[in-house]
C-alpha cells in the first residue's frame, strides 16, 4: 500500500469517532492508554534511554494499545498540524500527513 492510501485508510477509520465529544475521548485515553500505564509509577519503558526514531517508539509503545484510534482522533483534534511526539501509534510526520486527509474528510462531511 502506498503512503497516500495508508493515510486515507487511517483517516477513514477515525470517522467512527467524529461525533464523540473531546472530553469523552480524553477520559478513554487517560484511563485505558498503554502509555498512561507505563509512566503511572514514574518509570518509563526499559528502552526509554535508547536512541530510536518516533516511528520505532510508536511501534513499540502503541502496538498493543486498545485505544490507538481514540488517541489519534484526540490528538488530531487538539494539536492538528502542530502535533509532536508519538500519539495513536504514529510518528508526528505520519500524523501530519493523516491530519491533512482527516481534515479534508471532516470538512467534506465524512467519508469520501
Amino acid at each position: 500500500m502506498n503512503p497516500e492510501d495508508y493515510y486515507e485508510v487511517v483517516a477513514a477509520e477515525l470517522d467512527r469517532y467524529a461525533k464523540v465529544p473531546d472530553e469523552v475521548l480524553l477520559e478513554i485515553v487517560t484511563r485505558d492508554g498503554v502509555c498512561m500505564w507505563l509512566w503511572a509509577d514514574g518509570d518509563g519503558p526499559e528502552w526509554e534511554q535508547e536512541e530510536i526514531s518516533d516511528r520505532e517508539a510508536a511501534a513499540r509503545l502503541c502496538a498493543d494499545c486498545p485505544v490507538r484510534g481514540v488517541c489519534l482522533e484526540l490528538e488530531l483534534r487538539t494539536a492538528g498540524e502542530d502535533t509532536v511526539g508519538v500519539w495513536g501509534g504514529l510518528s508526528q510526520e505520519d500524523r501530519r500527513e493523516v491530519f491533512r486527509v482527516w481534515r479534508a474528510r471532516r470538512e467534506g462531511g465524512g467519508s469520501s
